[in-house]
Order: structure tokens, then C-alpha cells, then sequence
């Protein structure tokens, strides 16, 4: 694969998708992904594009028709130099095939993937990867909890289940940039950072009134008070762990919005009343990626996700 194929970082992100699964290229992994690799979910870090590709299979076993539907790619830095992609993606899928989902239910879903991408040339070499899988399991059925809860039982139960990704298992990658210091992204970057310090007067005042909000579970609301809802909901589960910004991008482009991307975590005791139940105490871990879209009244339309069942999984297995 040569890097003259592509004009830019987003010809170059939406098109190897495409090839990879609608065009059933999956082999082209082995060069658009470098052999030493490392991807990063919720779920777990696996290194070497030989998982990625194993992955890749099951997803479109289990889910034949899948569709990747690029919203955007917000980007730092350039193929030729090096780059970072944050690329949201709406997936449409049946659920046509036996898989970690359980049996076939021939249901129809849709839900929203945030993959930031690093790499060089034609070549990924270091990802972070978030599906919206409260969205997945709630229309297949599923609370979220439950679902936890099943995944920890076909494991084997605690002691066998595997365990979510927590940074105390992170091996850096040759990825170390920061993001890019545009105002968009450092705006974007305050705002939330306001918020998780319980400052939630920061919605009213730097979200447009008519607000557009996409968040986890694939929960579409509209203006200031699902925004407030779903930020205080988080924060109150875990009102001592640490909120942390590891990754921020602002752009201007022709044609769009000024947009940022960033990267987040809270790390640390599951000890309030939230989103999340009964405090248990648990050692917690949310990997969170989001965009944001602003327009001449503020922050217009915000996009969230965070993996519900791998939270709920790690709740659970400091439960017992």
C-alpha cells in the first residue's frame, strides 16, 4: 500500500475502513496495520495486527452486513510527518450470526464507534477504540449490567473472567503526542474539565440552548438538561477518582464547524450514587472519547462514548 493513494489523513482514515469491511479487504490489514501494534479498549490491550485481524472476522461472522458510516475525522499532524485521527463512525449491523452476543437474534442495530488512530505514511501504529456497547446490548435485549454480568459468568465466574483494561496494564506505543493547541480543542478541554470539578454552571453557560447531545446507550437529547443529567450521572458515581485529559484536537476546516476531540479517563473508587447504583467501592477505570461541534451560541452538538458493560463488569467483579 503506498501513501500517494490517499490526498490526506481523513481520504486515508474513511477509505482503508471501507476496504477493511464493507470490501471485505481484510488482508489489507497486514499493511495498514503495523505487525507490533497496540490497540486498546475497554475490553482489553492486545498487541500485533494477527488479533486485529482474528477480531475483525468475528465481528463480520457475527454481524454480516455491518456498515461503517465515517461522521468525521478529526485530526493532528499529517500522513507524511505523522498523525493522530479521531474518526466516529455510525455502524449499522444484523445481528445474523451465533457470537459474543449469544445466538442470533436477526435484530437491526445502530451505534456509534470513536477510534483514535496514530501513525505515519499508510500505517497505524497505536489505537484507542470505544464502541457505544450500552447502545449494542440494549437493542439486543440486554441491560448493560446484566450483560456484565453474563460476560463474567461464560468466562468462568470472577476468578477465570478476564479482567477490563486499567492504564496499570498500558505499554506505551510509539505514540506520544499530546494533540495540537488549537483553541477549539483547549476550549472543548475547559469545558469538561469545569464540569468534573463539580462546576456545573459551565453547561448552561458554554452549551448552545438547543444543544444536540450523543451520548452512551445511544441516547439522543436535546438542550442543556439531558447534557447536565448525563455529566452529573457519571460524576456522582465517582466523585473522588481522577478525571484525566490525555489527548486533545482542535480543527477549522472548509465547510464544517470549528470541532475538537479529546481523550479522557476517570480512574478510581466507585463511591457515590450515580449513573452507576449502589456505591460498591470498586477500583474503576472509563476510557471516554468525545467530539464536540460549536456554533455562534456555544458547544451544538456533543458526542460521547464510554463502554457501560466494561464498567459494570469491573463493579462486579469487586462485588463478587
Amino acid at each position: 500500500m503506498t501513501q500517494n493513494r490517499w490526498k490526506d489523513v481523513p481520504d486515508y482514515i474513511l477509505g482503508v475502513t471501507r476496504e477493511i469491511w464493507e470490501d471485505r479487504g481484510i488482508a489489507t490489514l497486514h499493511q495498514s496495520y503495523a505487525p507490533d501494534i497496540i490497540v486498546r479498549s475497554p475490553a482489553s490491550i492486545v498487541t500485533g495486527n494477527t488479533g486485529v485481524i482474528a477480531a475483525t472476522m468475528a465481528t463480520l461472522a457475527e454481524f454480516p452486513d455491518r456498515t461503517l458510516l465515517g461522521e468525521d475525522v478529526i485530526y493532528s499532524g499529517s500522513l507524511e510527518e505523522g498523525f493522530l485521527s479521531s474518526h466516529r463512525i455510525v455502524t449499522t449491523a444484523t445481528h445474523s450470526g451465533n457470537g459474543v452476543y449469544g445466538a442470533a437474534t436477526g435484530k437491526k442495530l445502530t451505534y456509534r464507534i470513536i477510534a483514535d488512530c496514530a501513525g505515519v505514511g499508510a500505517q497505524i501504529n497505536d489505537e484507542w477504540l470505544i464502541r457505544d456497547q450500552g447502545a449494542i446490548v440494549r437493542q439486543l435485549g440486554w441491560d448493560p449490567r446484566d450483560y456484565a454480568a453474563h460476560m463474567i459468568e461464560v468466562e468462568g465466574g470472577p476468578e477465570q473472567a478476564s479482567q477490563p483494561f486499567h492504564p496499570s496494564q498500558d505499554r506505551p506505543g510509539p505514540y506520544l503526542g499530546r494533540g495540537n493547541d488549537h483553541e477549539t480543542g483547549s476550549r472543548y478541554s475547559d469545558i469538561l474539565t469545569r464540569i468534573m470539578e463539580a462546576d456545573m454552571a459551565a453547561i448552561p453557560a458554554e452549551y448552545d440552548r438547543a444543544v444536540q447531545s450523543e451520548h452512551p446507550g445511544g441516547v439522543t437529547g436535546h438542550g442543556c438538561d439531558p447534557v447536565d443529567q448525563f455529566w452529573m450521572g457519571l460524576r456522582a458515581s465517582f466523585p473522588s477518582a481522577t478525571f484525566e485529559i490525555h489527548h486533545q484536537i482542535g480543527r477549522d476546516d472548509p465547510m464544517m464547524p470549528p470541532r475538537a476531540a479529546l481523550r479522557w479517563s476517570i480512574t478510581g473508587k466507585h463511591d457515590g450514587w450515580g449513573m452507576f447504583g449502589k456505591p460498591t467501592g470498586a477500583e474503576v477505570h472509563i476510557m471516554g472519547l468525545s467530539h464536540a461541534e460549536f456554533g455562534p451560541y456555544g458547544l451544538k452538538r456533543e458526542f460521547v462514548v464510554f463502554d457501560e458493560p466494561y464498567v459494570w463488569k469491573q463493579i462486579l467483579l469487586h462485588s463478587g
